[in-house]
């Protein structure tokens, strides 16, 4: 738990709920960082304890009174989470997005889950759930065409217009990652336990740079990573630069050919080690962006919801 700031009284508790990870924040009505938890009681494990106990033990431990209002975002809002929170279909603005989200009733205090969104288009259903909340918190330009890039496991590129969700994409870069590296031909070149791509090894570099210049033809490459440990020697940590740098220039290459040139720059949701593999990746395909920290995204995009909902001082109507 991080101590709290000395005069400062928390306004809201802001919880991001994935599948496998939960993490907790009291902030104050600026979204100042009063106290912090994380923990491993994301939606599998929540399922089994029930999610308000589990909730309340991260409240009790950073000193939540009993009234303080609480909003989620995540994947306790999915169909198999605490209650659902149904998709808004995009096109959407993003106020109206974060207005929408649902109340828990039968609790003693006032607790909110913000919906994800829905395209409903037939050659390319979509959803998410989370991301939507980063989005918030990213100081989009209210007008204007912008591409955002949020990487991860399943990595989301969105396309915002004049502050409207107009379409977004999945690319499932970071699974990718993980079944090649555990359960394909390429785990006897890497290794049991892959070693952490760097930025600046010159292998990833070597084929982000061959994925992009290729359209993100992936599939074709993907055996010459295993080639090459039979033929030259290559290392395990090379191997693990050579897919994941692979991987990831063809989703920017796939990305930039679906939602072509944009005139802004990218912008970039991500944070640590991953956040500067992306970084490299797009500087190598030509594309300018501008950083926005994930952590702080998600916690702006809960503290304006909780806005948006009338549940601290500010823009919205309580329920």
């Amino acid at each position: 738990m991080s101590p709290g700031i000395a005069g400062n009284a928390p306004a809201v508790a802001a919880i991001d709920w994935g599948t496998t990870r939960l993490r907790a924040w009291l902030l104050d009505g600026a979204g100042t960082v009063l106290a912090e938890r994380r923990g491993d009681d994301g939606l599998i494990t929540a399922r089994e304890k029930g999610f308000s106990a589990v909730l309340e033990d991260h409240l009790a431990a950073m000193g939540a009174s009993a009234t303080l209002p609480v909003i989620i975002c995540g994947m306790a809002g999915s169909r198999q989470g605490w209650l659902e929170a149904p998709y808004v279909t995009v096109p959407a603005p993003i106020g109206a997005i974060l207005a929408g989200a649902v109340r828990i009733e039968g609790q003693r205090r006032d607790i909110r889950i913000v919906p994800g969104l829905a395209q409903r288009e037939i050659d390319a259903p979509d959803v998410m759930r989370g991301e939507e909340t980063q989005l918030a918190g990213a100081d989009l330009p209210a007008k204007g065409r912008h591409l955002v890039c949020m990487p991860g496991t399943h990595s989301k590129w969105v396309a915002v217009k004049d502050g409207a969700v107009a379409g977004f994409g999945t690319w499932p870069t970071g699974e990718l990652y993980s079944v090649l590296a555990a359960h394909s031909i390429l785990r006897h070149s890497m290794g049991e336990q892959p070693s952490p791509v760097t930025s600046d090894n010159p292998y990833f570099r070597r084929w982000c740079e061959r994925a992009l210049a290729e359209d993100g033809d992936v599939t074709s490459r993907l055996f010459a990573i295993r080639a090459a440990g039979l033929l030259q020697d290559l290392k395990a940590e090379d191997a693990a630069a050579c897919l994941s740098g692979l991987l990831i220039g063809g989703e920017i290459a796939s990305a930039s050919r679906r939602y072509g040139k944009s005139a802004a720059p990218i912008v970039l949701i991500a944070s640590g080690a991953l956040g500067t593999l992306y970084a490299e990746a797009l500087g190598l395909a030509g594309l300018e962006i501008r950083t926005v920290d994930a952590d702080e995204a998600v916690r702006a995009g809960l503290v304006e919801a909780a806005r948006e909902n009338g549940m601290i001082a500010g823009t919205g109507v309580a329920a």
